[in-house]
């Protein structure tokens, strides 16, 4: 029997990740250390015993074995949060491909030089007759600074330290030596930066009939001890938010806690609050725009349990809570859930690992479910609820379309329509408000007529064609490429070229304000989003009606809700429909439906006017009525034709170096040892350059790879690995499974 060794980590710290040490696992351990597993080991030259976390198991000896010490024992501790924590990244760095570093550096909370934030003040330890006679001692020997606090402490007993320093004019050595005499002590205590103050906890809302009957089904699942994943498919407006809350209060008051995933654009001060306003002080937040500081305080209190509720994007997943109970994904289809870092996980995946690990439920919601989803809960695996009916007895918004082809056969080339520009004076007059949306997703420089709306696609793969240097079109899919000839192959116009230049928010913005001078005009993209709080700041100003017109990219169509909005523009559907990715059609959709879903949400009536080049594409002919049936029955068929997923999976290979030389070559080798391991119905495209082949002086290649078997794909993502692993020159190489975004 082969000598089994473990790879051994002390202190789980972002700055100590490769710091690993090598111990031989011996007799009865054998068979009963794994990764994950928590050790007791001889550690220094004393082998003095501590604990510590095995990251690796192989048969591998890095040094002499005879001079390799052995783990001592196996520590039982199955509920801790690390040892839940490292078994996920083992999970992730096998499926998705990736150092078990980089692994480790995604899920456990980053350990930086962060100061624990406190308050201190000053406390009198002596009894007043004490003190006063302190007092008089100090006054005769002239001993200002301190006759000076102890006056203050006997009036007040205690007194913050910052005042004692600043307004007091009392230096730090005085309040120590003071402190040494047992006069007084500094008390600290430790405080934590809360991301959202001053909330208390409030009643539930009360639910309608379709709401309590998927609340109730959940909650009595629950309680027999069912962990299921559930997908909520509820139209906008349908009060998905309400359900997810009856479910969370549920698990919360079993003593569980729960992660709540909303998309990073999507985390909005509305949002948040009405988790706040349910669930008081014992909710917190992740995203992007919280300082070092206060992330790392939100993990602290997670892990001593001072709060039950975290709300963020993806990696609030990795919140460090101890027993998870429920994980819910709203506006589960976005691709933000996707890492575009290595590894590159989707959250929705890794959820359900997570849950596993747990003993937890996932909830998964969206009023356009991921295909992937919902093929899932076509065939039984997720368990399906529907929400067709608006929770306010709202009626969904009329939806028309404006086809742009006529627009400019008829003169204008503006990106206002004349029915939209109409629109919008109407909802000024009348003192109501517009959102306007411009669809910049998916500007991967397709090619397409303004004459008549064609797209120059791939003949092989119904994606449009990528625009690369020197008039070159390619298909990243199959590899077909041809030249621009400047000529619309469909009617002969020369008005055509690549779309998305000078169709920006800022554009958009100016236009309006020029069109219409009495209007109050937001904007927000990512320009206008920059700085800590600029959401807030933008859609309370909307929602406060201090501004008439809202003009926004996919930010502004999410999870918001405005009574007073009762008319959305969207200013240019083909952006993301004519994208060179084959989930082009479904992004629309969701965007289209998505941006409908904001009008006529309360009492007034809602209008929705789309503009686009080509009215009669289904995902556009779907998303006016919201039939989402319709648009999963004519996409589903598309996939399963063609093999794209969920019929079928696609590992993505990139290969980066700075020599072009050296990357063709690595992507050359690689791509040979591969094709010569692959067998039946696996299809391998390239090497080919990436749609940007170039980016900082990096030179990037693409090796794609097709099968019907995820299982599959992760055997020739592990061939390759192991490829890497021989090589000596300067060459990057990071996988992508199923990717979100073409490259």
């Amino acid at each position: 029997m082969k000598e089994m060794y473990a790879e051994v980590i002390v202190d789980i710290s972002v700055e100590n990740l490769d710091h690993t040490f090598q111990y031989r696992i011996t007799g009865d351990l054998v068979g009963r250390v794994f990764v994950g597993s928590r050790v007791l080991i001889p550690f220094g030259k004393g082998n003095r015993e501590i604990a510590g976390f095995v990251l690796e198991v192989s048969d591998i000896a890095k040094y002499d074995p005879a001079k390799t010490k052995s783990i001592i024992s196996v520590l039982n501790d199955d509920s801790l949060v690390e040892q839940k924590l490292i078994r996920l990244a083992y999970w992730m760095k096998s499926r998705y491909g990736s150092t078990m570093n980089r692994a480790l550096s995604t899920v456990l909370p980053v350990k930086k030089n962060i100061r624990a934030k406190e308050s201190r003040s000053v406390r009198l330890l002596l009894s007043d007759d004490e003190a006063k006679e302190k007092l008089e001692y100090y006054a005769t020997r002239k001993m200002v600074a301190r006759e000076r606090l102890l006056r203050e402490l006997i009036e007040a007993h205690t007194i913050d330290y910052r005042l004692v320093t600043s307004k007091l004019n009392v230096s730090a050595a005085t309040v120590k030596a003071l402190s040494e005499q047992h006069i007084l002590e500094v008390v600290r205590k430790r405080m934590y930066r809360n991301t959202v103050k001053g909330t208390s906890a409030g009643p539930a809302i009360r639910l309608n009939e379709q709401q309590k009957r998927i609340a109730d089904d959940f909650i009595e699942e629950y309680d027999r001890g069912v962990r299921n994943t559930y997908l909520i498919h509820g139209i906008t407006g349908s009060g998905k938010t309400e359900v997810y809350m009856q479910m969370i209060d549920h698990v919360v008051s079993r003593n569980r806690q729960v992660i709540v995933l909303i998309p990073e654009i999507s985390l909005t001060y509305q949002t948040v609050m009405r988790f706040y306003q349910r669930f008081g002080d014992r909710v917190s937040t992740l995203h992007s725009k919280l300082s070092d500081g206060e992330r790392y305080d939100q993990f602290e209190r997670a892990k001593k349990g001072e709060i039950d509720i975290m709300i963020g994007p993806r990696s609030a997943l990795f919140t460090p809570f101890s027993d998870i109970g429920l994980i819910v994904i709203d506006e589960e289809h976005e691709h933000t859930y996707k890492s575009d870092q290595m590894p590159k996980y989707h959250a929705r995946e890794v959820a359900g690992e997570l849950a596993l690990l747990h003993g937890a439920s996932v909830v998964l919601g969206s009023a356009t479910p991921s295909i992937e989803s919902y093929r899932l809960a076509r065939e039984g695996v997720y368990k399906l609820y529907v929400l067709d009916k608006r929770a306010k007895e709202a009626s969904l918004p009329t939806v028309t379309c404006v086809d742009l082809r006529e627009e400019l056969k008829s003169g204008n080339r503006s990106m206002l329509s004349e029915k939209l520009r109409s629109a919008i004076e109407d909802r000024l007059a009348k003192g109501e408000q517009v959102m306007l949306f411009l669809n910049r997703r998916g500007l991967a420089g397709f090619v397409s007529c303004r004459e008549c709306g064609n797209v120059i696609k791939c003949p092989h793969c119904d994606v449009s064609l990528s625009k690369h240097k020197y008039g070159k079109l390619k298909c990243h899919y199959c590899g077909f490429e041809k030249s621009e000839t400047g000529v619309c192959e469909k009617c002969g116009s020369k008005l055509i070229g690549a779309m998305g230049s000078g169709a920006g928010t800022e554009a958009a913005e100016d236009l309006i304000k020029k069109s219409f001078p009495q209007a109050v005009v937001l904007r927000m993209d990512a320009d206008t989003t920059k700085q800590k709080g600029d959401y807030e700041t933008i859609l309370s100003s909307f929602a406060n009606r201090e501004a008439d017109i809202l003009v926004g990219t996919q930010m502004i169509v999410k999870g918001h809700d405005f009574p007073y909005v009762t008319l959305v523009g969207i200013l240019a559907a083909d952006m993301s429909l004519n994208a060179n990715d084959f989930r082009a059609g479904e992004r629309t959709f969701q965007l289209l439906v998505q941006a409908s879903g904001r009008a006529g949400r309360d009492t007034r009536p809602g209008e929705v006017i789309i503009q686009t080049y080509r009215p009669d594409h289904y995902a556009i002919t779907a998303a006016m009525t919201q039939d989402y049936e319709a648009f999963y029955e004519e996409e589903i068929g598309y996939r399963s034709l063609l093999g794209y997923p969920p019929c079928g999976h696609m590992l993505a290979i990139m290969i980066e170096s700075g020599s072009e030389r050296e990357c063709f070559s690595c992507a050359g080798s690689l791509a040979e040892v591969l094709r010569n391991g692959i067998i039946s119905n696996v299809s391998l495209i390239g090497p080919t350059p990436a749609t940007i082949s170039r980016m900082k002086d990096i030179y990037r290649y693409m090796i794609y790879i097709k099968s019907e078997s995820v299982d599959m794909l992760v055997k020739i993502k592990d061939n390759a690995e192991e490829y890497c692993n021989t090589l000596t020159s300067d060459v990057r190489i990071s996988f992508d499974l199923d990717p979100m975004n073409s490259y």
